[in-house]
């Protein structure tokens, strides 16, 4: 198709052709007809000597968290040598990045770099690219879609967190100063042992139980103290404010990636389509959950942790994070919360409200951080006044 530069000469030829046809000049229908010979060539020469471009990309990291750089590398390469290549490689929402490869020999790809400052969480698209040939006039240009397409994942900002939420004497089958963390590598059968205050039900071995006149309770390779359960609110009247959710994402996925490196096996209720997660590995099945999770309708969490807790979610942690704790909080604290050694709740708030003093009274960790500032701190903070208060194992 014609460049700006062509079209304007069309505009030109037709002028001076009109002119021909009322005043009769014959240089001036000459010069419009060959104005108009020459745009018309090109776009032949444009259309025949397109060569078989191909394009490869690679793209470094192809996870990476919010506020941090991907590096996207491209590849050229052409079928025969020709000249003033345009290429064009957008990413959507973020950006695009334009090039132009002057000479481009058969057999020789030719490679450029550049980078994608990733601000905000999601799931982007890279790609593909855009190529345009031009003819040596630059009357016309050919092109199209080259290449394949990229996924990048920008996973939420995160912080260092500091601290394991479980006190001294909290791990009742071993009766340890320290829990037991270990990552999952199966629930296979390991031993029995007698039945203690807060063990699940479902555990009983009934066979040993009736031939010792005492509920015995079958102990799995995994200890249930290293896993971890951590759920988003993700109701929209929970929050102020757009950077509130935003700052209870960040929230989430810092307790997230704290609770994998420090040995736990979480688990990660996001709502929607991201469901939860449960094994070990799924560390980035987890961000990208949260990579791409957003506010919805009002919903019964209740409903929620009392379908969580039939699905035998139980274990050392238990992590809400939410914007202002409600009476609603309260609730599902009290329906899911007997099934976890450590309850924590991440707010997104100032001050502290009547659920708030509710949760804490009932045995809760309320972690409160208001828009603008970090999670580390008071996690920190009140990390060490766990430990300080917690009894000799």
């Amino acid at each position: 198709m014609p460049t700006l530069r062509g079209w304007i000469a069309t505009g030109v030829a037709a002028g001076l052709i009109v002119l021909w046809i009322a005043l009769g000049e014959e240089l001036l229908g000459a010069g419009g007809l060959l104005l108009a010979l020459a745009v018309i060539g090109n776009l032949i020469y444009t259309r025949r000597t397109l060569p078989a471009i191909r394009l490869g990309r690679r793209v470094t990291p192809r996870q990476l968290h919010a506020g941090q750089r991907a590096i996207v590398h491209v590849t050229l390469a052409t079928d025969r040598k020709v000249r003033h290549i345009h290429v064009e490689d957008s990413v959507d929402q973020l950006g695009s990045a334009r090039f132009v490869a002057g000479n481009v020999d058969a057999g020789s790809p030719v490679g450029a770099r550049y980078e994608v400052m990733c601000h905000r969480r999601g799931v982007y698209s890279v790609g593909p690219a855009t190529t345009r040939v031009l003819d040596p006039l630059r009357l016309s240009e050919s092109g199209g879609f080259v290449g394949s397409q990229d996924r990048l994942v920008v996973y939420p900002a995160v912080e260092d967190l500091d601290g394991s939420p479980l006190g001294r004497g909290y791990d009742p089958s071993q009766q340890a100063t320290r829990a037991n963390f270990a990552f999952s590598g199966g629930e296979d059968f390991y031993t029995l042992r007698e039945y203690q205050r807060g063990d699940d039900l479902r555990r009983v071995h009934w066979p040993s139980s009736a031939k010792r006149d005492e509920l015995m309770i079958r102990q799995l390779e995994m200890p249930w103290q290293s896993r971890a359960l951590i759920l988003l609110d993700h109701r929209a009247s929970a929050y102020p404010s757009p950077d509130a959710f935003e700052h209870a994402v960040t929230g989430a996925a810092s307790v997230t990636r704290h609770l994998y490196r420090s040995g736990y096996s979480p688990s990660l209720w996001a709502g929607g389509s991201a469901g939860t997660v449960t094994t070990s590995d799924s560390y980035a099945t987890a961000m990208e959950s949260l990579a791409v999770v957003e506010p919805e309708g009002d919903f019964d969490l209740k409903q929620i942790v009392t379908r969580l807790r039939r699905a035998g979610m139980a274990g050392g942690v238990l992590v809400f994070v939410t914007g202002s704790p409600s009476e609603a909080h309260l609730a599902a604290y009290r329906v899911l919360g007997r099934d976890f050694l450590r309850t924590v709740v991440l707010s997104v708030t100032q001050s502290p409200n009547d659920a708030i003093l509710a949760l804490q009274r009932a045995g809760a960790v309320v972690v409160r951080s208001p828009v603008g500032a970090g999670w580390a701190l008071p996690w920190k903070q009140e990390i060490e006044r766990i430990w300080s208060t917690a009894p000799a194992g």
